[in-house]
């Protein structure tokens, strides 16, 4: 395989290659973005039991809010 690079820019969406480089339809190419900022997603780690033997310890309660009667 060989490779050529050849620099472009985006304009309305659309690859616009520099230099008139003209190449033919259904060409494989591979979009290189340098410099482009990252925004990294956050991540809500969740809780860990720093001792899981003690699950057994963990106990969990249903509480029922009274009804408003007052609509």
């Amino acid at each position: 395989m060989s490779i050529m690079t050849i620099e472009g820019i985006v304009e309305e969406g659309q690859i616009r290659l520099k230099d008139n480089v003209s190449l033919p339809d259904k060409t494989k190419v591979y979009v290189v973005v340098p410099e482009f900022p990252i925004q990294q997603k956050p991540y809500f780690f969740s809780p860990r039991l720093a001792h899981p033997e003690q699950i057994h310890e963990i106990k969990m309660e249903l509480v029922e809010e009274p009804q408003n009667a007052i609509l």
